[in-house]
């Protein structure tokens, strides 16, 4: 599955859209990881538990859209975007979203 975030994929022409493909997750927070950054907070840093918590969510929302990409017969998705927002408190939901095309 070829993934960009542009318009076209270079090199190669789209020839079928399949519409909107879409991947969420919502992750919560865990004590330990909010104790740990309190503690990082105060002597600066990168907050790695966060870190990760935020990689492991946009891989999953990733491995969603291409799931709803692949059952539409597309090989590609293009202008692939990310958005976050807050659902409830310590709770996050991380959105993906983009185009599902075929491409030659």
């Amino acid at each position: 599955m070829i993934i960009v975030n542009t318009e076209t994929v270079p090199g190669r022409e789209i020839t079928a859209f399949h519409g909107l493909v879409q991947g969420n997750t919502i992750r919560a927070k865990h004590v330990g990881r909010d104790i740990g950054a309190a503690l990082k907070n105060l002597v600066g840093g990168e907050l790695t538990a966060y870190t990760e918590l935020l990689t492991e969510a946009r891989r999953e929302a990733i491995d969603r859209m291409i799931a709803q990409a692949e059952a539409l017969g597309a090989n590609a998705i293009v202008n692939v975007r990310f958005t976050t927002s807050s659902v409830a408190g310590g709770a996050a939901e991380l959105y993906s979203y983009g185009t599902a095309v075929t491409v030659d």
